[in-house]
């Protein structure tokens, strides 16, 4: 059976080109051009991915991604023109597992539709995300390491479970700095303060935190959760 690929996008031309590149990459693809659409479409059909444009008619795509997190954990793939950061925090927070800017190549979209279709089950219902001997409950902000209790600031599981929420997504400390602090950013957050967050939180879930398998580094951009640490 064919996967299947949702593509809500208003742009005519732009939504052709990604469905034929999908095609030709062997997926099934549905296409919808508004946000009350794609809903309809969603709930007509089963679907494994959904790649969801954020500037829509009628419904825009975060009203349509927090709709379809009410009852799937489908993975999405927001898509904007917009260059703003806090455009993707919001996409990210509302439940997109990842973000593309426009203009970009297909080969990139089918790309990433790829990876995040190759991703682990984090399995994440009723917020719950466990990977390896991390369990994190983003309900009630709790994180157990080999069912011990492990002790995090609000900052540090904010950023966290951030990571944690979209494995193998490389953040910039700006991305953690906006969700450990939220929009109103003290003035005095440098680099070595999102630096320490990290130290620390290696520290309270990491085996060997010098050589950390959870929490990596990614050298000349900021740091990641690695998704294969469970293996």
């Amino acid at each position: 059976m064919s996967t299947r690929i949702l593509i809500v996008e208003d742009d005519v031309e732009i939504c052709q080109i990604e469905a034929d590149y999908l095609k030709q990459a062997g997926f099934k693809v549905h296409t919808a051009q508004d946000g009350q659409q794609a809903l309809d479409i969603f709930a007509a059909h089963q679907f494994d991915l959904v790649v969801l444009d954020l500037n829509l008619p009628i419904l825009d795509g975060i009203s349509v991604c927090r709709s379809l997190r009410r009852d799937s954990s489908i993975p999405i793939i927001m898509v904007t023109a917009k260059t703003s950061e806090i455009d993707e925090l919001l996409g990210l927070e509302v439940g997109a597992d990842d973000y593309l800017k426009k203009p970009f190549s297909p080969k990139v979209l089918v790309a990433r539709v790829k990876a995040l279709l190759r991703r682990p089950d984090l399995k994440q219902e009723t917020g719950l995300i466990s990977v390896g001997d991390i369990v994190i409950n983003l309900d009630t902000r709790q994180v157990t390491v080999g069912r011990k209790p492990a002790e995090l600031t609000a900052t540090q599981f904010n950023m966290l479970s951030l990571m944690a929420s979209h494995p193998g997504k490389a953040f910039t400390r700006d991305d953690l700095i906006s969700k450990g602090y939220g929009k109103t950013l003290p003035p005095d957050i440098f680099d070595r303060t999102i630096d320490s967050h990290i130290k620390n939180i290696r520290k309270a879930v990491e085996k060997n935190p010098k050589k950390p398998q959870y929490i990596l580094t990614v050298r000349g951009h900021g740091y990641k959760f690695n998704h294969l640490s469970s293996k």
